[in-house]
């Protein structure tokens, strides 16, 4: 998937309308982590440098189309004045005079963060009159907020079908990472998949099936799998509804010569809280009362042997109910075998999500190859499914075939691909809100 990036664009004098990702988490007004933040700064700096007056705009949360005080993006552009050692301030509102003001007044190497998208019901709904507002922001667009892409919404479809629309690093760095998953991993490759719905990831397993040769199921979707297997499993988390699909998963495995590994044993708990009864049993016959909620040491060690050899791997989801201390051992032993496979020179790639925090929790995160900032949108890419926020960016043209003469030049392949940008008066349609001067 080869798209045009940053690095094909005259970005020199022109605004550009960044969309970032910098949905973070919160608490007592200040950014709790902030990997999405300077994920993002690679491309942000490029920019700066080659002149570009920079206009940031992310979501935070689900604030439902409302205003909601406690996902404003101020911490964040507090958080990314740090990181950058410039001033980056937060607009009152994504529109409004004042904004349009603020906006008018950039000089080359400036940053804007617009506030909180979803503030505003229509970028959802993709509204054309909001996209459009957005899009007279900007002489061009950059994506890099690939955590995002799977979402068909105005900042990441409408705005960029009005403007020249490029790929921002490290969007292009997740295509690469998840590309080669696809189209040419080296072998043996495996897919450890954890997390709580086999439903959820139905999908990825079942393309996956054509591209790996070995296959880790854990977490509350493995429960399902131990139904479809005839094992009792107590009260623990499963989709009884889903076990037809996990014997189909089971014996396409097979005839795949896929190994397939579930736990052999389990910690299972009285209840899923801190300071429960719990002890090991073998994933046979789990009494009634009881719930999965960790691999057992024999799983464990069974994991890592598999996992040995591997030379890439794909991790998505947690393998137990990681967030309680006495139920993440399971979690937490994958996690070093793999950063132990990466320090040896295996391609290692979280699929974010709470895979991601369960490493950054033992300091492993710089140890891996590539940790996706997008745990829905990378699962959606590996099931082969086209991403809007991806599919809508500028295709880099194929190359010409050499002609007899050697004088000629390839021109720059950007200004016949996408339409004038739009006019910088935002239509009159588009409600108007009064705030809207920077924070």
């Amino acid at each position: 998937m080869d798209k045009l990036t940053i690095r094909d664009a005259d970005v020199a004098g022109k605004r550009v309308f960044v969309r970032v990702d910098f949905n973070v988490p919160l608490a007592d007004g200040k950014v709790q982590d902030d990997s999405r933040i300077r994920a993002s700064i690679p491309t942000i700096i490029a920019l700066v440098q080659a002149g570009a007056k920079v206009v940031l705009a992310s979501h935070l949360g689900r604030p439902n189309g409302k205003v909601t005080d406690s996902l404003r993006l101020r911490p964040v552009g507090q958080r990314l004045t740090e990181l950058l050692r410039r001033n980056v301030p937060v607009t009152g509102d994504a529109l409004g005079i004042g904004t349009e003001d603020a906006l008018r007044r950039m000089r080359p190497g400036e940053i804007v963060l617009l506030e909180n998208l979803r503030f505003h019901p229509e970028e959802e709904a993709n509204d054309p009159a909001f996209a459009a507002t957005l899009a007279s922001y900007a002489d061009l667009y950059v994506n890099d907020a690939f955590g995002t892409a799977h979402r068909a919404h105005a900042s990441t479809v409408g705005v960029p079908k009005l403007l020249p629309a490029y790929a921002g690093l490290l969007m292009e760095r997740e295509l690469a990472m998840l590309s080669r998953l696809l189209e040419s991993p080296e072998r043996p490759f495996a897919a450890i998949l954890g997390g709580a719905k086999v439903s959820d990831k139905i999908k990825v397993i079942d393309n996956l099936l054509t591209k790996v040769d070995l296959l880790i199921l854990g977490g509350g979707m493995a429960n399902t799998f131990l139904l479809a297997q005839g094992k009792a499993i107590g009260k623990s988390l499963a989709e009884p509804d889903r076990v037809e699909d996990a014997r189909r998963i089971l014996r396409r495995a097979e005839k795949n010569k896929v190994r397939v590994v579930l736990p052999v044993d389990v910690i299972v708990a009285k209840e899923v809280t801190r300071g429960t009864e719990y002890k090991t049993l073998q994933a046979e016959k789990i009494p009634a009362s009881w719930h999965i909620v960790d691999l057992g040491k024999a799983s464990q060690d069974l994991m890592v042997e598999a996992l040995a050899d591997v030379k890439t791997v794909f991790w998505n989801g947690p393998l137990g109910v990681f967030e309680i201390p006495s139920f993440a051992h399971g979690t937490n032993a994958v996690a070093r075998m793999l950063a132990d496979r990466a320090e040896h020179g295996a391609t290692v790639v979280i699929g974010g999500g709470d895979s991601v925090a369960a490493i950054t929790r033992q300091g492993l995160a710089d140890k891996m190859t590539h940790i996706s900032t997008g745990g829905g949108a990378s699962l959606e890419f590996l099931e082969g499914r086209e991403l809007p926020g991806v599919s809508v960016l500028l295709d880099r043209p194929k190359p010409e075939r050499p002609k007899t003469t050697r004088s000629s030049t390839a021109k720059r392949p950007v200004a016949a691909t996408r339409p004038s940008p739009a006019p910088k008066t935002p239509p009159k349609a588009t409600p108007k809100r009064k705030t809207g001067t920077p924070a």
